[in-house]
């Protein structure tokens, strides 16, 4: 089919889906030149709205060339004067935009899709708040400017936002970012379904990339979509004081909704589970429980690097590397907590009450670094070498345990291939000179080694499917929060 459809209908469906859109711009553009926020929050003007209903004419044209001939959808879309958000979940596909040129409802997007040819003239019209992930005051900026729009008694267009704020496989809704709920008006959930017999829909993390999945969605005959707006959620007092209780009792309706369970992993668990380095997380890993409590102590891992300098510096200054909680609260200069005695917990081998300081360093370093797995493991090497910068088998096992998160990993075969002339010992020259010649090492070394091992790495997160790794979909709504897991034993 897939053969057949690639030199029949798909080429005729990229090209009237291309032509849709380039005879959509010239409208966008005109009707976007010269308009400024006052304009916005004044009624539609007669030509406004002919340009409104051409456009969605053209989009939905568009659509229907790409095999989505029909859209089913459910329930009644709220006014603006009653939800001035519409919070959409799960967010898997750019397929998603979808609703977003249905409604030409506002939305929360990347300030670099506005340089997008064409594209970008298009989701400028339905005048969107840019935000720049990078850039901390531009989230600050963006929260400031959803509430204002949210606040103005329905005279801005709504606000469609995918609270999630990144793609996953529709298994179960992630933690929803407090954006939309920070403003404490009242929203209009809405669900997304994709109930085709395949799924040639989501993109995601992995699996195929972005011009594959346009391939074989368009090599499909009929592309199912059903779009349901959920009754209006108006919150109590407590959840305008709460925005995060506000966005997890929303996530709740909207997952009951979907008959999905939810997890409390993030966006920025997704960035750490998937960052593209050589060590690839497993499953059962307890970094990303690491990167919770590092989080719940105030420290952003994304800017933390010039910190993590310093904490390395510090640990290669001290004359013992064990550590217990006082000298741990010391040592991070924060107050004794819950969330520091957790974060103790996790590198508490023995349950001793003493830690092994190099460890919290290197797991830092991989949470603030997902994919520079090498620097990690540089760094490492310098906490764990003896004078003659070598380091012994037992040294990378505990290296490699900690980067990776898990109680137990055999690193035998891996230390063999990089110690050729049988020393008993490598440097970090000797594992880089190998990780270069086997860019895969941790495929090849560490993950085939495990099958079937106590630590849990029965399945590669290679090996996933299309999609967030297995932690991200639980069976059951119960496993949203787990025992803290120790590194060790």
């Amino acid at each position: 089919q897939i053969a057949f459809m690639t030199l029949t209908l798909f080429p005729i469906r990229l090209f009237f889906a291309a032509f849709m859109m380039l005879l959509a711009w010239p409208f966008a553009f005109i009707a976007s030149m010269g308009s400024d926020e006052q304009e916005l929050e004044k009624p539609l003007s007669w030509w406004r709205k002919i340009v409104d209903v051409l456009l969605k004419a053209i989009m939905r044209m568009m659509w229907l060339a790409g095999g989505f001939h029909w859209i089913n959808v459910k329930g009644r879309r709220a006014l603006p004067a009653e939800a001035a958000i519409l919070t959409v979940a799960p967010h898997s596909s750019y397929f998603d935009a979808i609703p977003v040129t249905m409604t030409f409802a506002s939305i929360v997007m990347k300030a670099e899709s506005k340089d997008i040819p064409v594209w970008g003239t298009l989701i400028k019209y339905i005048r969107p708040v840019f935000v720049s992930r990078s850039d901390q005051d531009s989230r600050r900026k963006t929260v400031e400017e959803i509430k204002r729009r949210a606040q103005s008694d329905g005279k801005w267009p709504q606000i469609m936002i995918f609270p999630e704020g990144t793609c996953t496989n529709r298994s179960c809704l992630i933690t929803f970012k407090p954006g939309a709920f920070i403003p404490g008006v009242p929203v209009q959930p809405v669900v997304l379904r994709y109930p085709n017999k395949l799924d040639t829909i989501t993109w995601t993390w992995q699996g195929p990339g972005a011009f594959e999945i346009l391939w074989l969605t368009l090599c499909q005959f009929h592309n199912s979509v059903e779009i349901e707006f959920l009754p209006v959620y108006i919150p109590s007092e407590e959840e305008r004081k709460n925005p995060v209780l506000y966005a997890n009792n929303v996530r709740r309706v909207m997952a009951e909704a979907l008959g999905v369970p939810v997890t409390d992993y993030t966006f920025e668990d997704c960035q750490l589970a998937l960052a593209e380095g050589q060590l690839r997380l497993p499953s059962d890993t307890c970094l990303l429980e690491f990167a919770k409590l590092v989080r719940s102590l105030g420290l952003k891992p994304e800017t933390l690097e010039d910190g993590l300098d310093k904490y390395a510096a510090s640990v290669m200054k001290m004359k013992k590397e064990k550590l217990d909680l006082k000298e741990f609260s010391a040592y991070l200069e924060f107050p004794v907590s819950q969330t520091l005695e957790s974060m103790f917990a996790l590198f508490d081998e023995n349950e001793d009450g003493v830690i092994d300081i190099r460890e919290f360093v290197i797991a830092l370093s991989v949470v603030c670094k997902p994919s520079k797995t090498l620097e990690t493991i540089q760094l490492a090497f310098q906490l764990y070498q003896s004078e003659g910068g070598t380091v012994t088998e037992e040294n990378l096992a505990c290296i490699l345990k900690t980067a990776m998160g898990v109680s137990q990993i055999d690193v035998t075969h891996l230390f063999r291939a990089v110690d050729e002339e049988e020393k008993g010992k490598i440097t970090y020259d000797d594992f880089y000179r190998f990780a270069v010649l086997h860019p895969h090492f941790a495929e090849e070394y560490l993950y085939a080694d495990q099958m079937g091992a106590e630590s849990g790495l029965e399945t590669s997160p290679l090996s996933a499917p299309n999609g967030i790794c297995t932690d991200f979909s639980p069976d059951s709504s119960g496993d949203r929060r787990k025992p803290l897991q120790k590194k060790l034993n």
